[in-house]
């Protein structure tokens, strides 16, 4: 009997044990066991491949590609991370490394924008949320495990790549040259807009986001000689981040109620975050801007202060990323990234796929139509903004 046989009679004795006696404190249903069936299925497909497949194939290989087909098959967000690719995720975690700037998952085969960073190589070349990259220098994307996209688009800071991308409204594929560099996620960017309203840019949440976000509102009232009037949280194209932050910085806001629940299968995936009494703005006038390039934490930040009609919320639709993965590093230093709860609104709403929907859609026009004084820099959406934080301050005087 050949080696492989012997391993696969092997792992089906394995598999048979735990779909049929169980693992101890597995917590698995008898209902959610492996029928017979489809473990025969798969032993029949796996014999087939290595017997007839043109190339002869290592086991490892195909069980690695069953355990990723299984899991990139349940989501977008969810997939088996092989050691560099786990390893490739803890460098990206660092905040510093050379890339391109952008959030990204998967969609129709390609590669999803979700947002671009705030000042990297990908907004400055003009990637916009919502562009497919379809091939990065001469490889295609297509089918590819976005680990293996993530690492075609890393390289060394000062390194050239071209990307292909594919945009809506635009019949032929664009092409972008780009520079890597590092991304280091940027802070908070502040200003003073018709000298009392403030307006805050966070391009993502980070674990420091809510006291850097109260120190920057402490001092912009300090900047300027007349009491603020109205605020505006510029939420565009911010992918998400650390969710203690989400729920610090609604918190700063909000005096009561509840800001975000999670729900998933198990225990711990049952959350609920609710406010303090406090809000750091003493009640003033508050604008959201979103856009389709706001992602998880920043629909957390919207969904609430828009239930409890704390704020307005103005833009476009978010993006509907609204879902919890949680990293679990497995014996051989591979990982398991699964999704294992989804966040929900104070009053319920799912905010997965479905996005937050702005109080006052504003649509972004394109450069060349927009004429707009300064200091609004062709930003229509701000523009509007600013227009409705003065109607807004003007009725609670």
């Amino acid at each position: 009997m050949s080696n492989y046989i012997k391993k696969v009679q092997f792992s089906l004795i394995i598999i048979l044990l735990i779909s049929n006696i169980g693992l101890p404190n597995n917590n698995l249903h008898s209902s959610e066991r492996v029928p017979a069936e489809n473990i025969e299925q798969f032993v029949d497909v796996f014999n087939r491949i290595k017997e007839q497949y043109v190339d002869d194939v290592d086991d490892e290989i195909l069980f690695k590609a069953a355990i990723k087909g299984m899991v990139s098959g349940l989501d977008p967000h969810s997939s088996f991370l092989s050691n560099d690719d786990f390893n490739e995720l803890k460098i990206g975690t660092t905040g510093k490394f050379g890339g391109l700037g952008i959030e990204i998952t998967t969609e129709d085969s390609f590669v999803k924008v979700i947002s671009p960073i705030d000042d990297t190589p990908a907004q400055k070349a003009g990637i916009e949320a919502g562009d497919l990259i379809i091939k990065v220098d001469d490889k295609s994307l297509k089918d590819m495990d976005i680990g293996e996209a993530v690492k075609l688009m890393r390289g060394e800071p000062g390194t050239n790549v071209q990307v292909t991308i594919l945009r809506k409204k635009v019949g032929a594929p664009i092409v972008i040259d780009l520079v890597r560099q590092i991304i280091v996620s940027k802070g908070i960017k502040t200003k003073i807009f018709d000298e009392n309203i403030a307006y805050l840019r966070l391009s993502s949440f980070q674990s420091n986001s809510t006291n850097d976000l109260k120190s920057a509102l402490y001092t912009l009232k300090k900047s300027t000689d007349k009491e603020l009037a109205a605020i505006i949280l510029d939420l565009r194209n911010n992918p998400g981040g650390v969710l203690g932050s989400a729920v610090g910085i609604t918190d700063l806001f909000l005096k009561e109620g509840k800001i975000v629940y999670t729900k998933g299968r198990t225990l711990n995936s049952k959350l609920e975050y609710k406010a303090t009494a406090q809000d750091i703005s003493s009640g003033l006038p508050l604008i959201v801007m979103i856009n389709e390039g706001s992602a998880s934490a920043s629909e957390i930040v919207a969904g609430a202060l828009q239930d409890h009609k704390r704020a307005k919320i103005v833009g476009t639709k978010s993006y509907g990323k609204a879902s919890v993965q949680t990293i679990q590093e497995l014996s051989d230093g591979s990982a398991l990234k699964l999704t294992t709860a989804r966040y929900y609104t104070p009053f319920g709403r799912d905010i997965h796929t479905q996005g937050i929907e702005p109080d006052i859609k504003i649509e972004r026009e394109n450069d060349k139509d927009v004429k707009l004084p300064e200091p609004y820099n062709k930003d229509n959406q701000l523009f509007e903004a600013i227009k409705i934080a003065t109607s807004m301050k003007a009725a609670t005087l």
